[in-house]
């Protein structure tokens, strides 16, 4: 009971830690999708220029999606005529781009893991582009137009059609603070909150378990903690890590403070945090989007790209001044 007790206690502080943020990004979010129409992103991502890329990026990160919900929308917008490129790279900005993410990265972690969100997001795109280009042949492509087409459900194809952009006439800032942009806000808010919910306190449930049950040694050995070798090691381990861990999107922030604490590298905490996509749930869902050959290109392309991302941020944490010992987070600590 004494140590049920103790993973309770540590995830209860997380959640008082991350709370008002989680509510601030979420207001953010809802006020940029009030103004920001699902048929505006279909017809701005028609092929994989970098200038298109880049439109991509902004508008995943305005979209503010958790990882089903990014994901499904990143199907439908590649089925009403997206690239299959650029409705990737939406789909990864979706999730590893957004307000709320940074925010409590910060919260938890530290500024210095935003800035990593921020500086490695769009180079895991770029490399995920490269490999688009090199790898990914135009019958597969085809064949995942074909399965997409089919329609079959993973989750939260709901949440993704509904459109409740208010458009027309006006400032942004008209149309946000317009009754009708009040009502979408409360909306996108309370759709937001009831796709991720399970996953945050799912993840600070696990999280708390991990603190209070894991010694640190466990993770130091499995983090090569003291090695030469842990730059490398962190970033591909990460996404390993997140992979069998089942949660996505702002759930596995919390289980990152752990990780690092537990010795992690600065990269491997990136590379861990972008891993979101690749965990075994929705690996199933690209399956059912897009076949099982895609969803197999998709694994492989997604976790090189996240590994190599990481890696890169980690080589450049010291003009981001990226920490460097494992100092406890406020909101979290480990067992000796």
């Amino acid at each position: 009971m004494e140590a049920i007790a103790d993973a309770l206690q540590f995830a209860f502080g997380m959640t008082w830690e991350v709370l008002w943020a989680l509510i601030l990004g979420f207001a953010l979010s809802g006020a940029v999708q009030a103004v920001v129409s699902k048929k505006q992103m279909r017809r701005l991502l028609p092929d994989d220029s970098p200038r298109t890329l880049t439109v991509a990026a902004g508008l995943g990160a305005a979209s503010s999606s958790c990882s089903y919900a990014a994901v499904a929308l990143a199907r439908s917008l590649f089925r009403k005529g997206a690239d299959f490129t650029a409705a990737m790279a939406f789909q990864f900005a979706s999730t590893n781009l957004v307000v709320e993410l940074g925010i409590i990265l910060a919260v938890l972690i530290g500024w210095q893991f935003t800035a990593g969100e921020f500086v490695g997001g769009p180079i895991m795109i770029a490399l995920m582009a490269l490999l688009f280009r090199r790898f990914l042949k135009s019958r597969m492509v085809e064949e995942a137009r074909e399965q997409a087409d089919r329609g079959v459900l993973g989750r939260m194809e709901g949440h993704v059609e509904m459109d409740m952009s208010v458009t027309g006439e006006g400032t942004l800032s008209q149309r946000i603070r317009s009754p009708r942009g009040f009502t979408a806000i409360s909306n996108y808010f309370v759709m937001d909150w009831a796709a991720v919910w399970m996953d945050i306190f799912g993840g600070l449930l696990i999280a708390g378990a991990l603190a209070a049950w894991v010694p640190n040694s466990f993770w130091q050995g499995l983090f090569l903690q003291g090695h030469g070798a842990a730059t490398v090691w962190g970033p591909l381990i990460g996404p390993l890590v997140a992979m069998l861990s089942f949660v996505c999107s702002i759930g596995n922030v919390p289980l990152a403070a752990v990780l690092w604490n537990g010795g992690i590298s600065f990269g491997g905490v990136i590379a861990f945090i972008f891993a979101d996509l690749i965990i075994l749930p929705v690996l199933n869902i690209y399956r059912k989007y897009y076949g099982r050959r895609m969803a197999a290109f998709l694994l492989v392309t997604f976790y090189a790209t996240m590994a190599a991302a990481g890696l890169i941020v980690d080589l450049l944490n010291e003009p981001m001044g990226a920490p460097h010992g494992h100092a406890q987070p406020a909101a979290v600590a480990t067992r000796h």
